[in-house]
């Protein structure tokens, strides 16, 4: 059997080697839903023969376990700065040398520069959208009943006398207990991170205040009730709040839905691409990253979701409404109020999530 087997073998070689190929034409992306635009990832596999599976996650909770615990199959993902930060912190991370990246120099400074908090010299996470979170709203339900507030300001949530009004039209809250927290004590005039005790009390008496005028606390449900109406302010994602708007222009709703950065300033969020420290295609991992600093990759995503890219020469490839819009690309003057997303330990979060549940468990 012995000859039969070594005439067997350069066969079975071959046979291994093809396949080898095969999943080297292949990168595993994790990311939130629609978060590349389909006509982007067709043009990347027909350039490069590289076949992409999207996998997407609803929470980035569900993320960082993954990234975390290892051995997720993927090769590029898409966390938020404060999930970088814990990744890097783990280990779970491959460098990504910026020196030879092609496109890198398309990048807003100011947001690498942001990111450079929690991943020194930018080597782990190239920038890819950002935002703020802020005020959605149903612009005629909130004037009709609080014509003289400013629609900018966060006092139409953290003042009782103001929310208590719009009680009757639906206020949402984003499920996220360290945003949320952190803009609570933001508004106070406090360290959004701080883990002060005193602090954490008064953001907690702060929200116990807000809590009877809210309808619910959730992540998604706000685009499609604001968009019909069934809200009429949400705490919520400058794209959420803007898909809102779109749907509800589209359907032709007798009322403009709208969104407010807050004039007291707020978080800017960003999401960026990394690769974990076991991807199984790193190359095709960074020909991807590569691909998609190309303006035209990212201008399609922001036309869409409406986040603004952190590629500044995408920007005059986007519709002109959307990156003359304020809200979603603020002027220096507002960029200046917001403060950037930042890691915890997580026994610092686990202190955040039992305020927040007590303030979940009355809805």
């Amino acid at each position: 059997m012995a000859p039969l087997f070594k005439l067997c073998l350069p066969a079975l070689l071959l046979s291994v080697s093809i396949a080898a190929q095969a999943e080297d034409k292949t990168l595993n992306l994790y990311s939130w839903a629609d978060y590349v635009a389909p006509d982007t990832l067709q043009r990347f596999e027909k350039e490069t023969g590289i076949h992409v599976r999207y996998d997407t996650f609803d929470t980035s909770e569900v993320l960082e376990t993954k990234l975390l615990t290892g051995g997720s199959g993927y090769d590029v993902v898409v966390p938020s700065s404060s999930v970088l930060a814990r990744g890097l912190a783990a280990g779970a991370l491959k460098e990504i040398p910026h020196e030879r990246l092609k496109g890198y120099a398309n990048l807003d400074p100011d947001l690498l520069e942001k990111l450079a908090a929690v991943d020194p010299g930018n080597r782990y996470g190239v920038p890819y959208t950002w935002g703020t979170l802020g005020l959605g709203m149903n612009v005629e339900a909130v004037k009709q009943r609080l014509p003289d507030v400013p629609l900018n300001s966060l006092d139409l949530l953290f003042k009782p006398e103001f929310a208590s009004k719009l009680k009757d039209c639906g206020i949402a809250i984003l499920d996220s207990p360290q945003e949320v927290i952190g803009l609570a004590l933001h508004y106070l005039g406090k360290d959004p991170y701080s883990t002060d005790k005193n602090d954490l009390a008064a953001a907690e008496a702060l929200l116990q205040k807000l809590q009877p005028s809210v309808l619910y606390v959730a992540t998604g449900r706000q685009i499609s009730d604001l968009a019909n109406g069934s809200v009429c302010l949400a705490l919520t994602y400058n794209g959420d709040a803007s898909m809102a708007a779109d749907q509800a222009r589209k359907a032709n709703k007798p009322f403009e839905v709208a969104y407010r950065i807050p004039k007291e300033g707020t978080l800017v969020w960003q999401d960026n691409l990394a690769i974990p420290k076991d991807a199984p295609h790193p190359e095709a991992a960074r020909a991807f990253i590569e691909f998609m600093l190309r303006p035209e990759s990212v201008a399609a995503l922001t036309n869409t979701l409406f986040f603004a890219t952190a590629n500044q020469a995408a920007t005059p490839l986007v519709d002109e409404a959307v990156r003359n819009d304020p809200d979603i690309y603020p002027k220096p003057e507002v960029r200046e109020r917001l403060y950037a997303d930042r890691s915890m330990s997580l026994k610092d979060m686990r202190q955040r999530t039992r305020l927040w549940t007590t303030f979940r468990s009355h809805q």
